[in-house]
């Protein structure tokens, strides 16, 4: 509340309360004076009604714009609404209460003040001393009218002292002779020294010259009430004459007899209270009408002073409870910034002190945090940036064994959306349930029961197989795999891909065994095979029918398994000791036209076919060595569909490019739609001596890796499956596919070398 609002409210108190004692002193004195309430009562009805209405008014407006504000929603209204209701229910309750027992109160007061015994009383009292005054009225007429008889013969010679005794028989104050013309003739009395008899009038001479004598009551009205011993009694009576002398005046008796001042007095109040009963009671509805006016006034000021207080202590009381429930709204919103603080040393403002500090404490507090959070969120941008580049893959698994951390060297080894499992059990990804349930099986093994040296964590060696749409095994991959138990129940799974290594550590190993059989074994051939011959040159000629027939097949048989044993040992020898790659530019889909034309009799049966992309890049190889590895690939290929009538092998290449256009990877695919790889060629098809022909050593392939490896290029095999390869003509829909990478590309404008200079013998 500002300095001004608060003046406001203080002057409109002091003038409510104003207005309040002025209408109670008005009230006091209308009941004191009911001649004053009479006079004003208009204009004091439109003040009280004028004032009553604009309380009203008051109290309207306020309470429309707290209405508003609750309806608006703005905030601390309805908390206002509640305590402005509180206070002047506290208010308004016994002020009505009040009101009603005034109202009934004042309304059977003002009905007992004109109760019907009273009235009765006030009558029978007005009627006592009206009948006591007419008694007296009628003997002072009839004794004038008897002296006025007695005067008839005498009136001509009567003397000052005949009217003295006259006066004391009729104990009148004075008495007189009145002439015709009302003039006094002759007059006698206590008062004759001090003034004259008021002179008749004409209509009173006439009314006793007909009806012998009249008499009326003189000063006894509302005006002679202070001076009530002026009251008399006057009768005027014709004196008759006996004479018939023509021209003779009328002469009349007028008696004047004063009221006891006593009775006078008695009958002035009587007659008074009586007029003020009938007035009162013509006017006890205005007046009960006043009485409950200005209680209604009173109450309307009650409760606007109820209602003034209350919004004045509601606003005070609210204030501090307005600005605590303010500031805990702020902070609920996250602003913590300084609260204001309720100047007062009660509780409230205590309280709202105490949250300014709590608040102040909680922002330290959440700039602490905010200040870890962004160490934290650094360190995890940290880890976050070490995992996506490590080459080797990591999960998380949450105390449920449901996925929780995946980095992209886990989805590239395993080949598959692991990241799109989160919140599932690796068990749950397609094509790898037995690889899940060995991992799991290790984990619950090394919490049960751990070996020495693996108390933080275990490590073993995994095959896993990826099975392809149709049940064929796709790819199988060696796994290094190393697990450990995280806070909370969480674990970790780390592992890498040693596919290659350990394909590497048998190539090197049968490369070991290929050099000693390649000195072993080759130095003894060459004298069997003499031997042989020499055999059969010596003895040919000497044995005759069957015994020649049989030395010309036992040397034939010599010769030919000591020649495939020099083939044997010699493809050893070149797996052992392949030449080092002489990298050139290289027009690839040259070189696979070239090494294609070996085989025009397969192109022309429609066996073999090429798709080769026009738009391919310029790599870097060795000419000789890949037009080997062409020349196996191919030869494999119509190998395993010889023996179908429908048998076809396709040649494709195509490149890989980037968002802008810039060459990622060249591909070589040998695809056949022949019986496909077993799992067991799958599991080890680039180690020696790993082959599904009857015929062979089974080096091909072997050489074919070696061969990559040296133009850092990767090999893969796989299986068809139908719908997964659908981008693949219906009749290689199924079969096998032998692919090659080369991400190694020569520049634009450098020469290629022409692969047809190069010949050499493809093995």
């Amino acid at each position: 509340m500002t300095k001004a609002s608060r003046w406001a409210w203080i002057i409109s108190t002091v003038a409510a309360t104003g207005a309040g004692l002025v209408l109670a002193f008005l009230l006091s004195i209308a009941t004191n004076n009911p001649a004053l309430y009479e006079r004003h009562y208009v204009w004091l009805f439109w003040v009280n009604l004028t004032v009553a209405s604009l309380l009203v008014l008051v109290i309207a407006i306020a309470a429309v714009r707290l209405l508003l504000r609750v309806r608006r929603g703005k905030f601390g209204s309805r908390l206002l609404l509640k305590l402005a209701a509180i206070f002047a229910l506290v208010g308004v309750v016994p002020g009505v209460l009040i009101y009603t027992v005034s109202y009934q109160f004042v309304s059977r007061s003002i009905e007992s003040w004109f109760d019907v015994k009273v009235e009765t009383a006030l009558d029978a009292g007005l009627k006592l001393g009206k009948g006591t005054i007419d008694s007296i009225v009628s003997d002072v007429a009839a004794k004038t009218r008897l002296a006025a008889e007695r005067l008839g013969d005498t009136v001509g010679a009567a003397q000052p002292l005949a009217m003295e005794r006259l006066r004391e028989q009729l104990s009148a104050q004075d008495i007189s002779i009145i002439g015709a013309a009302g003039q006094t003739l002759l007059t006698a009395g206590s008062t004759t020294e001090r003034w004259m008899p008021e002179r008749p009038t004409p209509t009173l001479l006439r009314q006793a010259r007909s009806a012998r004598v009249v008499s009326e009551l003189v000063g006894l009205d509302e005006d002679a009430g202070a001076n009530a011993g002026a009251a008399r009694v006057r009768a005027l009576a014709y004196i008759p004459s006996t004479s018939f002398a023509l021209g003779e005046e009328d002469h009349y008796l007028l008696v004047t007899q004063l009221l006891p001042p006593t009775l006078a007095a008695n009958a002035l109040a009587v007659q008074a209270a009586y007029r003020e009963y009938q007035l009162r009671a013509l006017a006890r509805t205005g007046l009960r009408q006043m009485y409950i006016g200005t209680l209604t006034l009173a109450l309307v000021l009650a409760v606007f002073g109820a209602l003034l207080m209350a919004v004045a202590f509601g606003n005070q009381l609210a204030r501090p409870l307005l600005l605590l429930a303010d500031g805990m709204r702020q902070v609920a919103q996250g602003d913590l910034s300084t609260k204001a603080v309720f100047a007062s040393g009660d509780e409230l403002g205590g309280l709202t002190r105490s949250f300014a500090d709590m608040t102040e404490q909680l922002s330290d507090a959440r700039s602490l945090v905010q200040r870890s959070v962004v160490q934290v969120e650094g360190a995890r941008a940290n880890l976050q940036t070490i995992l996506d580049n490590l080459t080797a893959g990591v999960i998380v698994f949450d105390r449920a064994g449901n996925i929780d951390t995946v980095n992209p060297g886990a989805t590239r080894i395993v080949r598959l959306a692991l990241s799109a499992y989160r919140g599932r059990p690796l068990t749950d990804v397609p094509g790898i349930g037995a690889f899940a349930q060995a991992v799991w099986q290790r984990f619950e093994l090394h919490a049960a029961s751990p070996e020495a040296g693996e108390r933080d964590h275990w490590q073993d060696s995994f095959e896993l197989q990826t099975q392809a749409i149709g049940g064929r095994d796709r790819n199988s991959t060696t796994l290094l795999v190393r697990g450990a138990a995280m806070p909370h129940g969480a674990r970790l799974m780390v592992f890498d891909d040693i596919t290659e290594l350990v394909s590497a550590q048998r190539s090197e190993a049968w490369s070991e065994v290929a050099r000693r059989l390649a000195h072993e074994i080759k130095n003894p051939l060459t004298p069997i095979q003499l031997s042989a011959e020499r055999l059969q040159h010596k003895l040919g000629n000497k044995l005759e029918g069957a015994d020649q027939a049989m030395l010309a097949r036992s040397v034939d048989t010599i010769v030919n398994q000591v020649q495939a044993m020099k083939t044997l040992v010699n493809e050893f020898r070149d797996y052992a000791r392949l030449p080092a790659a002489h990298l050139a530019p290289l027009d690839l889909n040259a070189l696979v036209s070239e090494v294609l034309g070996l085989y025009a009799t397969a192109q022309e049966a429609g066996r073999l076919s090429t798709k080769l992309d026009a738009a391919l890049p310029a790599i870097v190889g060795d000419s000789t060595q890949l037009r080997q590895v062409i020349h196996n690939l191919v030869q494999n290929a119509l190998d395993a569909v010889t023996e179908q009538a429908d048998g076809r092998v396709r040649i494709e290449t195509e490149v890989a490019r980037n968002e802008q256009g810039q060459p990622r990877v060249v591909r070589l695919h040998v695809i056949d739609n022949g019986p496909g790889f077993s799992d067991k060629v799958l599991k080890r098809a680039f180690e020696p001596y790993v082959t599904t022909k009857s015929k062979g050593t089974g080096l091909g392939l072997a050489v074919v890796k070696k061969i990559a490896d040296e133009h850092g290029a990767r090999v893969r095999i796989a299986n068809l499956g139908g719908a997964a390869e659908g981008e693949h003509e219906p009749a290689l829909a199924r079969g096998a596919q032998v692919s090659l990478s080369f991400a190694k590309f020569a520049p634009a404008d450098a020469p290629r070398a022409p692969a047809a200079n190069d010949r050499a013998e493809a093995h």
